[in-house]
């Protein structure tokens, strides 16, 4: 029985190496991605100050997807290198690739200094990310579950889930430390002017350090095994996605699973700091300690469900956080509204704003590329009420004629600023916002949410409710995923679902919803996007997914 006893212990004590070292790899990958998404309104005003801003805005988090949009590429270059040479140098090489990428976004020049180079030289960084990414989550959490025995993957693969609380916590933390060092000795312009850097040039320590941790790790049993026994794929690209038995599992994995976690993760932890900064005004760094906490909390709930997973099965789990979101998406953000801002949530509902216009004088309300004028009278007026985070309603008005924002009864005229000099159209056009801004100050909307106002425990409440549905969802996934693929193709088959839904679902929710909310005008409109994405993910899981809990991995 001791002898027994002794041969377990080194065991456990590998797997705990595997997990740490995994986990912290990881942890310091997503800190670099998320060091971007939670600077958005710097970057904006950083690299396209040549934008105005609400396109400048959204230019900003299109680019935050961007990232994203790079990952699936990742995913199938670093799962074949995974799937043919090995969990471990994949992987290791990822880390590298992200830590220099973004130490490299801390080192580039503004838009001020080089114009159009700068944004150029931020879409490659970002790209860069994406891309390295997109080959770290896969070989991280199949090798951490190639590790792990069999009624424990869900609880040993939750911990790389929790790498995304630690990392967002990370750079949440790093980021607020900054602000508040560089704001008491250099003043509050010093952040916006060059403290931004500082979190991204961080990264320079935390990427010797994850070097360091991943030289120290082997190769996964199972990979080693299927390579002994000469089993390695040939073709991963031909058998995950070239053959039906496989491609329908690929398909089943995106839908049923990945189209909802991108969704609702990114709704949970980037939206929601979007819709409390754009529309709701609230001060930066209240922002920045809410996320900062409930983060903190949601590093618990991602190994407790992961957990329970092991005993009541992956479906049962994934599929409580789905249909918690699903129900929480359109109360939990008016929720929002009226615990950060009783203020605006009282006067939206006092005094509705209604903008009367001719549909022929009104464009699309975002332009990432900055092409667009926005110079006719309806442009000026919407985009002002955009800004301003205040929701409107359309009413089409007689052709030809001026735009009219009705604020209660009060009627303020917009104007058109096509053909004026530029100067003569920046007057005319702060004239204008001057104008409405002051019809909306005399109607009770407020210019920021008031913090003597504010119900914080109301606030955090409601992201409790977002962070327990995400992790519900988000903490069985990793176990999930690598027991629905055979270990041949498991890294390219894994990475290529899970990226396309964390990557094109759900990396553009804060850009694709601010979107809707600036072209439509109702500040919950773009909560669409997510909701349908949830709600075809929770219909295919319940009819069509299996139940993967305790499945051989070598089957």
């Amino acid at each position: 029985m001791a002898a027994v006893e002794e041969a377990k212990a080194p065991k456990e004590a590998s797997l705990r190496t595997v997990v740490g070292a995994s986990a912290a790899g990881t942890t310091f990958e997503w800190y670099d991605f998320f060091v971007f998404g939670s600077l958005t309104q710097v970057i904006s005003k950083t690299f396209f100050s040549g934008l105005p801003e609400t396109a400048g805005y959204i230019a900003a988090l299109a680019l935050f997807g961007a990232g994203f949009a790079f990952r699936p590429l990742g995913a199938l270059v670093f799962g074949r290198i995974g799937d043919r040479v090995g969990r471990k140098g994949a992987f290791l090489f990822t880390v590298v690739l992200m830590g220099g990428a973004t130490v490299a976004i801390g080192l580039l020049p503004t838009y001020a200094q080089v114009g159009i180079i700068a944004p150029a030289l931020l879409v490659l960084m970002r790209i860069l990310q994406g891309f390295a990414l997109g080959g770290e989550y896969g070989g991280a959490a199949i090798y951490v579950a190639e590790h792990a025995p069999p009624g424990a993957r869900g609880r040993s693969t939750s911990w790389v889930q929790t790498s995304a609380a630690f990392g967002l916590f990370g750079a949440l933390l790093v980021i607020l430390a900054t602000r508040v060092v560089v704001g008491r000795y250099f003043g509050p312009e010093a952040f916006d002017a060059w403290g931004w850097r500082i979190p991204f040039l961080f990264s320079a320590g935390l990427l010797v350090i994850s070097i360091f941790m991943r030289l120290k790790l082997s190769e996964s049993p199972a990979f080693a095994k299927m390579k002994e026994e000469g089993e390695i794929a040939k073709a991963p690209f031909t058998e995950a996605f070239g053959t039906w038995k496989n491609l329908k599992i690929v398909l089943l994995a995106l839908v049923a699973i990945m189209f909802a976690q991108g969704a609702v993760w990114y709704t949970a932890f980037f939206y929601t700091q979007t819709f409390l900064d754009k529309f709701l005004k609230v001060p930066a760094e209240t922002i920045n300690m809410l996320m900062m906490a409930a983060t903190a909390v949601s590093a618990i709930f991602y190994v407790l469900f992961g957990w329970l997973s092991d005993k009541v099965g992956r479906k049962p789990v994934m599929l409580f956080g789905m249909t918690l979101m699903l129900a929480a998406y359109f109360p939990g953000f008016h929720m929002l509204a009226k615990t950060a801002n009783p203020a605006l949530a009282e006067a939206e509902a006092r005094t509705p704003i209604v903008v009367v216009a001719d549909p022929a004088e009104c464009s699309l309300q975002f332009d990432p590329v900055g092409k667009a004028a926005f110079t006719s009278s309806c442009d000026i007026a919407k985009g002002t009420l955009a800004n301003a985070g205040v929701s409107y309603k359309n009413q089409q008005g007689a052709p030809g004629a001026k735009a009219q924002v009705k604020i209660g009864a009060a009627v303020v005229e917009s104007d058109s600023i096509a053909g004026l000099s530029k100067d003569d159209a920046k007057a005319a056009k702060a004239a204008i916002e001057g104008r409405i801004k002051g019809g909306l100050k005399a109607a009770g909307y407020p210019e920021k949410a008031d913090p003597a106002r504010m119900n914080l425990p109301g606030v955090f409440g409601v992201l409790m409710v977002f962070v327990i549905a995400a992790t519900a969802l988000f903490g069985p996934i990793a176990a999930t995923l690598v027991e629905l693929f055979p270990t041949r193709i498991r890294y390219t088959a894994m990475s290529l679902p899970y990226h396309i839904g964390t990557g094109w679902v759900g990396g553009f929710v804060p850009f694709t919803a601010f979107a809707i909310v600036a072209a439509v005008g109702d500040i919950y409109s773009g909560l669409w996007y997510p909701f349908a994405f949830t709600a075809i993910s929770v219909v295919t899981c319940l009819l069509f997914l299996p139940e993967t809990n305790k499945r051989s991995l070598h089957d």
